[in-house]
């Protein structure tokens, strides 16, 4: 079940790398929400977008990812792998989160963003890194914490649900 659960969270992970990759496919502005203001507003300022298409793309993003990634784990835990209880619950969606964040930390952090130049924005190269370490320590405390309040909330309502 352990090595399931992993996979599981590996192909979340992969679903975040396959979402990125779409989006960032006609350049990474198209993801320019991510990033710092500063580096928004030299976009804004050199003509690659406007604030109302960062509004925009930012609104898309969460309301696509988030609900599709909640009804991933909960289709995972619950209906494929046969979750009952909180704690069953809580475990299992704590792990596919933290998978797929540590896939995200090192994955598209780490490598993809930091060391290649698929997501450098022409005319914001003095502003790399554009994940400096102030945002790695943020990213890790709300990736873990989050992931386990995340976890504790849907595992509470399933087990609400189920009962």
């Amino acid at each position: 079940m352990v090595f399931q659960v992993l996979l599981e969270g590996v192909g979340l992970g992969l679903l975040l790398v396959l979402v990125c990759a779409a989006a960032i496919r006609n350049g990474p502005v198209n993801m320019v929400h991510l990033y710092h203001q500063d580096v928004q507003e030299r976009c804004v300022a050199l003509g690659l977008t406007t604030h109302e298409k960062i509004r925009r793309s930012s609104a898309m993003f969460k309301l696509c990812c988030i609900p599709g990634y909640l009804a991933y784990v909960l289709v995972c835990t619950y209906a494929v792998n046969g979750a009952r209880g909180f704690w069953q619950g809580f475990w299992q969606l704590f792990v596919i989160l933290s998978v797929m964040n540590l896939i995200d930390r090192f994955l598209v952090d780490g490598w993809w963003v930091g060391h290649t130049k698929a997501w450098t924005i022409p005319g914001t190269e003095d502003m790399k890194p554009y994940i400096n370490a102030g945002d790695k320590r943020k990213k890790w405390m709300a990736g873990t914490i989050g992931m386990a309040v995340i976890s504790a909330a849907l595992a509470g309502i399933m087990a609400l649900a189920l009962r």
